[in-house]
Formats: C-alpha cells, sequence, structure tokens
C-alpha cells in the first residue's frame, strides 16, 4: 500500500499538505509505511483486529439487538502532533480548565459571575445538570473536575478549536492506552527514529489524582471506583483502570454509609473508603439526594460527602459545565477569572434561546449543525448538510418546543487522516479528545484518543455511531545523544 493515490480533497489533512507532500513531522511515518512489502500493512491489520478481540475491548450499544458488545475499530495509520502544536493545546486546555473550576465553584457558593451579569442567571439555572443540592460544597482543594475530557476539532483554517467540554464522567482513555499498547506490538517498526511522548503514566497520574483528595492524612488512603455494572456502555475501562491502579472496582451495593462513614464489604469485613472515583452520573449516585428509584447508588453517600468524610471524583454538581449552552459562554469566562482571551477559541455557535439566532438557525438548518442541550455520543444532533427535509421539519418543531434546549454551529470541514480502507487509503475526519486531571496540579495526557469517522463522508465520530479510533502520537525533540524511547 501506498500514497501515491492519496487526495487530500481540499480538506486539512493532519499527514500531508495540500499540494500532496508529507507534512515535516509525519515524512518518516510515511517513509516507512511506503518501504512495506505488498500487503504486509493489510496483514499488520488483521493482527491488530485479532489482539483487540484478546484483549477484550470492547464498548456496549444501548438498544443494539445485535448484541451489547462490539469491538473498537482502530485503524493502525496514528496522528502525529508536532511538540509546538501540543505546547498551544496544552496550554489552552489548563487555562480552560482552570476557568470552568472557578466557574463551578462560583454558582455553587458566592455566584459573583451571575451578579456581574457575564452570563444571564437563568441559562445557568435553568441547566438540566444544575444542581442545587450542591450549593454550598467544599469539595477537596476546591477542585470540582478531576477528570476532564476536552473535544478538539481542526478546522479548514488549520486552527483547533473546542467542540465541547466533558466534565462529568468522561470516558475513553483506555483506549489511549490499548492503541498504544497494539501499535507498539503490531507496528514497532514505524516507532523507530521518531521522538513520540508516553501516555503509559496516565493510571499513575490518575491514582496520585484522587489520593491527592483523600479527607484524611493517610500515606495509603483507600480508592475504588465506582461502576454502573457490566451493561454499562464504557465498563471495559472501568474494570481496565482499576486493575491498573490497583484500585477495587465495586458496585452501588458494594457500599454502604455507616454513621457518616463509607464502607466497602469485602470477604474480610468492612473496609473504611477515602475515595471513590464513580462512574456514575450525579442522578444515579444516592438515592437519598437525588433519584429516589435509583439501584445504582449509595444510599447516604451525599451526606458523608458533605460532612467530609469521603472524597468523590468528579465532584457532584459539575455537569453543569457540560450543558452546551452555556459551553457557549466559556470564553467569557475564561476573561472573567483568569484576566485573559482564549488559547483555545470555541467553535461559533447559535443559541436557540435568542430571537435572532433562532430565527437565523431555522432559515438555515441545512447548513448548520445542531445539538441538543445534553445529549452525548452523537445522538439528539442533526447535520444540516446530510440531513433529509423531514429530519429538518422535525428539529425545527422541537426547537421552537423548547429553545433552551438546542444551539446550532457551522459544519466545519473538519481535519483529516490517511486511513486504511480495503487495500488503500482514504482520508477520515477526525476529533482529538484529550484528557485532563486536577489533583494538586493540572495535568495534561500528552495525546488523547483520535476518534475517527469510519463511513465515507461522515463527520459523526462517536463509537455509538459507528465511528473508530487512532493512536495519537505527540512528538517531542530527542534527547541529546540518542533517541527516545516511544512508551
Amino acid at each position: 500500500m501506498h500514497f501515491s493515490q492519496y487526495d487530500t480533497q481540499g480538506f486539512y489533512d493532519e499527514m500531508f499538505e495540500e499540494k500532496g507532500g508529507p507534512r515535516p513531522h509525519a515524512s518518516l511515518l510515511v517513509e516507512t509505511v511506503e518501504s512495506l512489502s505488498d500487503g504486509h500493512l493489510l496483514r499488520y491489520k488483521h493482527s491488530a483486529e485479532r489482539l483487540l478481540l484478546r484483549m477484550g475491548i470492547t464498548f456496549n450499544v444501548y438498544g443494539d439487538t445485535a448484541g451489547t458488545e462490539r469491538i473498537f475499530p482502530f485503524d493502525l495509520i496514528p496522528r502525529i502532533i508536532p511538540a509546538n502544536e501540543w505546547d498551544h493545546i496544552e496550554r489552552g486546555l489548563k487555562q480552560r480548565v482552570h476557568a470552568l473550576n472557578c466557574f463551578i465553584d462560583d454558582i455553587y457558593h458566592d455566584q459573583n459571575i451571575l451578579k456581574s451579569g457575564v452570563i444571564p442567571r437563568e441559562v445557568v439555572l435553568s441547566a438540566a445538570s444544575y444542581r442545587r443540592q450542591c450549593h454550598g460544597l467544599n469539595p477537596p482543594r476546591g477542585v470540582w473536575c478531576h477528570v476532564t475530557g476536552t473535544d478538539l476539532v481542526r478546522g479548514g483554517d488549520g486552527q483547533y478549536y473546542v467542540l465541547e467540554d466533558n466534565l462529568r464522567v468522561p470516558s475513553g482513555v483506555s483506549y489511549v492506552l490499548e492503541n498504544r499498547e497494539v501499535l507498539k506490538r503490531i507496528f514497532p517498526a514505524v516507532f523507530e527514529g521518531l521522538s513520540v511522548r508516553p501516555v503509559t503514566e496516565y493510571p499513575s497520574h490518575l491514582l496520585e489524582t484522587l489520593e491527592s483528595i483523600a479527607p484524611r492524612a493517610s500515606s495509603n488512603p483507600r480508592v475504588v471506583l465506582l461502576t454502573p455494572g457490566i451493561y454499562n456502555s464504557a465498563y471495559f475501562e472501568h474494570s481496565f483502570l482499576a486493575q491498573q491502579m490497583g484500585v477495587q472496582l465495586v458496585e452501588g451495593r458494594d457500599l454502604q454509609v455507616h454513621h457518616g462513614e463509607v464502607f466497602m464489604q469485602t470477604t474480610k469485613g468492612r473496609e473504611r473508603v477515602d475515595v471513590i472515583y464513580r462512574r456514575i452520573d450525579d442522578d444515579f449516585l444516592d438515592p437519598q439526594a437525588f433519584r429516589a428509584d435509583s439501584l445504582l447508588g449509595v444510599p447516604g453517600l451525599m451526606a458523608a460527602y458533605k460532612e467530609g468524610h469521603v472524597a468523590l471524583a468528579n465532584a457532584p454538581g459539575n455537569g453543569v459545565a457540560d450543558d452546551k449552552v452555556i459551553y457557549s459562554y466559556v470564553p467569557d469566562m475564561i476573561r472573567y477569572y483568569e484576566g485573559a482571551d482564549p488559547i483555545l477559541p470555541n467553535v461559533p455557535t447559535y443559541l436557540c434561546w435568542r430571537d435572532s439566532d433562532r430565527a437565523y438557525v431555522l432559515e438555515h438548518l441545512e447548513e448548520l449543525v445542531v445539538k441538543a442541550a445534553n445529549e452525548s455520543g452523537g445522538y439528539g444532533m442533526l447535520v444540516g448538510p446530510h440531513s433529509t427535509a423531514g429530519q429538518r421539519a422535525e428539529f425545527a418543531v422541537k426547537i421552537q418546543a423548547n429553545p433552551r434546549n438546542f444551539i446550532a454551529q457551522p459544519t466545519l470541514a473538519l481535519s483529516r487522516v490517511p486511513t486504511i480502507v480495503d487495500d488503500h487509503f482514504e482520508g477520515r475526519h477526525v476529533d482529538l479528545r484529550p484528557y485532563v486531571l486536577y489533583g494538586k496540579e493540572i495535568y495534561v495526557v500528552p495525546g488523547g484518543l483520535t476518534r475517527v469517522a469510519m463511513k465515507k463522508g461522515s463527520l459523526v465520530v462517536n463509537s455509538s455511531q459507528g465511528g473508530g479510533s487512532k493512536d495519537t502520537w505527540v512528538l517531542s525533540a530527542p534527547p541529546a545523544g540518542g533517541q527516545q524511547q516511544c512508551q
């Protein structure tokens, strides 16, 4: 397989210049791939698929009548990000996550940003994920968003934009780690000559972040990972991360609150729990505080949290910053809390609760991407250029019935990366989800999950909608006297 027939088709391509030559940071990869004999890359591809199957790298699809589990599609051609681009992304993410944390803390305390009029009060108070139960909460170290997955896209101008923020229970980092492991095993020659920053340190950084918020001084705080169970779409990741961190994977039935303390049932009896990395949404976390019909959570957990006897990551209530309407105000948050302009801009956004914006959106549905404020996974979304007249009419009714619940954005010409399709390469659109940890300091994993719209021409990269993934290589200058080994 060769790149001689590869065509960027006018899109910004991560590997090739518009005129066809490889970008400088990708030239060695291109040379390596083209040096392989016929059929060699396809054999690597089939070997990788078998390895993924043996490793059990799957995700669950709700409502899928064909079965609950699927292998997550993986493409061997990595996405490469040079060091200077990553430095820009990293600075922008740290700035953004810090400002979002300040915002969450503010609205559950003094609400100064609302009093100042920077963000309309009704926009925040009407958010579906705004939790009045969280007023006055003081999470350890004042950190609400311990684990963040921020979705970035690259437009036709080559600039990175923030598409959305994921602060509640962001998923996907297990694929980052496993994608790297697969390429190390299947495609070792590609790593030679390149200096790629490691991602394997993520579990230790995550554990360090969780241990840093333990409410009691201890050299060995007890950390557990709380999962909804085997039918959750990210259960593979829950069990993988628990194993990698060396912590116990638990369900709500394994925990109980006794005299304000949280305990885990073990074969040796009850053991006190200090920190819960919860992968359960707020609504199901504690039936005494949120949804009374929840069978997934732990009765009394919020009371124990408020009393400072246990730490939760992420902190309850931080999902208010996931709301796609509030997303449009993040640049204003950054200016308000950081005193600086955003390093990473938002995608331009129309707010349908504004009369003028709504009128424009309804007149231009065939040109825009319309999203519901609290949906994820590619659901509740209209991609105008790829929609039917019936779908547009349906969305117009929804927008008019509940304008607060919808935003719209221009259809971006997302960047592309060469992808193996049958026996040749074709460009496929991608986004990037870097992962940010916030404990004693803010740490950004060097890379992230590159998601790929595997269907030709599609802009939807979500796994539930047929998307796949690629390994993401962040390059750094090799140390003097030798090559840095990729981890």
